[in-house]
């Protein structure tokens, strides 16, 4: 349970050029490397084929739940951060890339300011997102729809759970 200036927010992760799960891991430990995030908890891995630019190598994609202090500005801010540590070049929109972070849920709160839009206002359709996140938030709902309703309702094709739970982050004791 969140402290009572803090938020639950939502992060979709993803990569397909590199080592995505090595650059996901990272950014989710460099996330919580300030005392004003905390990982509550990390879906398993999900390979899933590129969507919008769809010549490109499958992606592997995530989403964690994260106990934050920290604005949604300011935890976006930091999201984009730590993609730019990890050598994330933006070129070509939904083309490679060595991790995206996405700020998809932060509390109960709508944002819309220009880059900064919560819930991310395309979620509901990509069940790349909708998979992980009703995988860790099964009693959640987007807009009055439960994720799992809206996740049956997507293209599920070549989505494969390929990772038995979210501990592909932590690194072994």
């Amino acid at each position: 349970m969140p402290g009572p200036s803090n938020k639950v927010a939502y992060l979709g992760l993803g990569g397909n050029v590199g080592d995505p799960v090595v650059s996901m891991a990272t950014a989710l430990r460099a996330l919580e490397a300030p005392p004003q995030v905390r990982v509550l908890s990390v879906s398993s891995l999900y390979r899933t084929p590129p969507w919008g630019v769809t010549d490109q190598p499958d992606f592997l994609n995530a989403v964690a739940a994260v106990e934050t202090s920290l604005s949604a500005r300011d935890l976006l801010d930091l999201c984009l951060d730590r993609e730019r540590a990890l050598k994330r070049v933006r070129k070509e929109r939904w083309g490679p890339r060595t991790i995206d972070i996405d700020l998809l849920i932060y509390g109960d709160e709508r944002i819309e300011e220009g880059d900064l839009q919560v819930p991310h206002p395309r979620m509901k359709d990509r069940a790349f997102v909708l998979a992980p996140l009703q995988e860790i938030a099964p009693d959640l709902s987007l807009e009055g729809a439960p994720v799992a309703e809206l996740l049956a309702r997507t293209d599920q094709a070549g989505i494969i759970k390929i990772d038995g739970g979210g501990g592909w982050w932590r690194p072994s004791a």
